[in-house]
């Protein structure tokens, strides 16, 4: 015996050896007594939980918020309390589109999601690094994510079935130009802004409430790929941004976000609405900066690597749902979807108690009535209290934490964020801030994506860019034109190389 651990089964016995199967003589066959062959074999076979249907591919690591400013006249939250208090966190970013086995550095928009383990419970944020989405309502969603995946019959991705679903839906012109201009390729985790996009809210001890965005901006300055350099990059590693993110953390650059809030008391939203046209919750707009500054709350550091990147970044579970008192929720129709499908998917792929995994456990006390199912991990509950109310000493409920009330009413009904609201001027306002140079690498960007697009689809798109602004949709058709030539003359020449030979 060495001093090093015994090898055990999964049920705590010995192994006396892990080198070779139970056979009868030395050429029988296998026995299936061999317990121990059958659990190794068994596990194997169980190792992968279903991949997420979207952010599938994924890089995170563990850090700490700090708190520098006081914004306790906005937010109760305890995690807000203290100038210079830290809270322990756990960041993932990820690809919207790509499978597992994408490549990092992709033309996509990123998740930007974060995990504060706040001593009243899991705050979670669920955010992309755009500030705005290609959709404002969560009956879309669905369809819009089809868009994205892989056709049913070519099982490969449709540029088709993408600027079909766009053009038919122009909110997205917006997410669509950011997503093609130089911003679409970050070069890495820490090169790239994150945002919690929807609209959320703050409540304090006075029962105001407070509508509000969040905002994280790098410190380590914007820095993006264009086409030509992201194909090189891809050439040579899949996995870039792994690398760059856990290579930082192990060198000990630690990547940082200041942290910023946009605030607008809760009964503006109906003259905000008023004044722009279109709603304060429609996740296809921001707020204008003028209107509503940016204010410091912190500063977020990623400082530590995961030991296990399957335990603590592929079984990271980041919910909406996931608040704390002095911070709640909004009519956002996006987020309102969101809080619904964001836990039913991790039910759904990594068991009923995921959130007793312990990359997803508060660090708070947990007392809840939730019983049985699968992965009941560490759940220690009285046996005399299984149900509430009761006479054993169960847990209560708590009504100084209760969340005013929302002061949105109305009458039920579907209706409708896109219909004739402005979906053009905060486009166009963007399209206004690139420089020539950045225009026409746009118009290439996504001249290149529109390949094999039939005409009358792409007609429909050019006719919302060119309600942008004419040179948008001019830009645009010479790009496609010269991409035509240039295809015809490859064609050409490839004929002529044929004849040739």
């Amino acid at each position: 015996m060495t001093d090093r651990p015994r090898l055990t089964t999964t049920a705590g016995a010995p192994l006396s050896s892990n080198q070779n199967a139970k056979t009868v003589g030395r050429n029988g066959p296998v026995l299936l007594e061999d317990y121990q062959l059958i659990e190794k074999l068994a596990h194997q076979n169980r190792e992968r939980v279903p991949e997420r249907v979207v952010h599938a591919k994924g890089w995170g690591a563990y850090g700490t918020l700090t708190v520098t400013e006081d914004i306790t006249r906005y937010s109760r939250a305890k995690v807000f309390a203290k100038i210079g208090g830290q809270t322990e966190m756990l960041a993932r970013f990820s690809t919207v589109a790509g499978e597992q086995g994408a490549a990092d550095a992709e033309r996509d928009v990123r998740g930007f999601s974060l995990k504060f383990y706040t001593e009243e419970g899991n705050w979670d944020i669920v955010g992309n690094n755009t500030p705005v989405f290609f959709v404002a309502d969560p009956y879309k969603f669905p369809d819009f994510i089809h868009t994205q995946k892989r056709h049913p019959r070519t099982n490969l991705r449709s540029a088709t079935a993408m600027w079909d679903f766009w053009s038919l839906c122009p909110e997205s012109l917006h997410q669509v130009t950011i997503l093609m201009s130089d911003r679409g390729i970050p070069v890495d985790p820490s090169r790239m802004n994150g945002y919690g996009s929807h609209t959320f809210s703050l409540w304090n001890d006075q029962g105001e409430r407070f509508w509000v965005k969040f905002h994280f901006k790098t410190k380590q300055g914007h820095k993006t790929f264009t086409n030509e350099e992201a194909e090189k990059v891809i050439s040579k590693s899949r996995e870039s941004y792994q690398e760059a993110l856990y290579g930082m953390i192990e060198e000990g650059r630690f990547p940082k976000w200041d942290f910023f809030i946009q605030v607008m008391p809760e009964l503006e939203a109906d003259e905000f609405e008023k004044k722009t046209g279109w709603s304060a919750f429609d996740l296809t707009k921001v707020w204008p900066h003028a209107d509503y500054p940016l204010i410091k709350v912190g500063e977020i550091e990623l400082n530590r690597n995961p030991e296990n990147y399957f335990t603590d970044i592929e079984q990271s579970a980041f919910n909406p749902s996931n608040v704390v008192p002095g911070i709640g929720f909004s009519p956002d129709k996006m987020l309102q979807g969101r809080l619904f499908s964001y836990p039913d998917a991790h039910r759904y792929r990594i068991g009923t108690h995921y959130e007793s995994l312990p990359v997803n456990k508060p660090r708070s006390p947990v007392n809840h009535y939730n019983r049985d199912g699968t992965t009941p991990f560490g759940l220690r509950t009285n046996p005399d209290a299984y149900y509430e109310p009761n006479s054993f000493g169960g847990p209560v409920e708590d009504p100084s934490v209760a969340e005013p009330p929302h002061r949105y009413s109305g009458e039920v009904g579907r209706y409708d964020y896109r219909g004739e609201a402005d979906h053009y001027s905060q486009p166009r306002a963007l399209f206004n801030l690139f420089d020539d140079a950045h225009k026409q690498r746009l118009f290439a960007t996504l001249a290149g994506a529109m390949q094999g697009v039939p005409q009358f689809i792409l007609d429909r798109q050019l006719a919302h860019f060119d309600k942008v602004d004419p040179a948008y949709g001019a830009g645009v058709r010479e790009a496609l034109a010269r991409q035509g030539k240039d295809d015809a003359q490859a064609s050409l020449t490839t004929s002529h190389a044929a004849a040739a030979e």
